[in-house]
């Protein structure tokens, strides 16, 4: 039999077709089956609601932050190095006080022993008012009035402070009180009233030792200690 040109294409087209047809049902074979497949998996993969994962940290632990159990950053480290007497004390406090820590304490009372100094030997009594209970307050206004009615000032400096460490406490809800010890170079002029040098000298700083004790209501809403007690070292 004769094929022409033209029937040898018709030929080629209908091979062409077949094969791509074959290679069609091949394809949607294997892709009918994968899909199945995938199907049958995620119908078996278990299911993770948001109400089944864990309660954050807080809320498992609720309220439970009470005066015995509430952690306090570096508490025991501090608690080391506190007479055993004030230890409990220490202790009580930062249960019943959430913003109190030794550290923190510390930190606060050097800043409190820098001010007061600083406004005793300025005069500064409305500074004094603010950090200090009346009877410490009442008793640097008496000095300071006495020295101003003497004629004279001092041009006291601090120098540094060599050590503050907690060495009493005492609480008395809501009521507690800290003492601590100061260790400090202090550099002491006082002057006449015509501004002569009478004693000290701002060259040669000598070394000054305070006791002091701080008090605060710890359900006070103001979080300020305040100076209730002097005494020397």
């Amino acid at each position: 039999m004769l094929i022409t040109d033209g029937s040898l294409v018709i030929v080629e087209i209908v091979i062409l077709a077949m094969i791509a047809a074959f290679l069609g049902l091949r394809l949607y074979s294997v892709l009918g089956r994968r899909a199945e497949h995938e199907e049958e998996m995620l119908g078996r993969m278990p299911h993770t609601p948001e109400a089944q994962a864990p309660a954050p940290r807080s809320q498992q632990q609720g309220d439970a932050n009470t005066a015995e159990d509430r952690q306090v950053p570096g508490l025991e480290r501090a608690l080391a190095g506190i007479p055993l007497g004030a230890q409990r004390a220490v202790r009580e406090i930062a249960g019943a006080d959430r913003r109190f820590t030794p550290v923190g304490f510390i930190e606060g009372a050097k800043s409190a022993y820098a001010m007061i100094l600083e406004a005793f030997w300025s005069g500064d009594r409305e500074t004094l008012n603010e950090l200090c209970d009346d009877d410490v307050y009442a008793s640097f206004v008496a000095a300071i009035d006495a020295r101003e009615a003497a004629g004279e000032s001092v041009e006291n400096r601090l120098i540094r402070i060599e050590e503050a460490e907690i060495v009493g406490a005492d609480f008395d809800a809501p009521m507690a009180r800290i003492t601590v010890r100061f260790a400090a170079d202090i550099a002491a002029l006082t002057k006449d009233r015509d501004g002569n040098m009478i004693a000290g000298s701002l060259d040669d700083a000598i070394q000054s030792r305070d006791v002091w004790t701080f008090s605060r209501k710890v359900n006070a809403t103001r979080p300020d200690w305040l100076l209730d007690e002097t005494d020397e070292g």
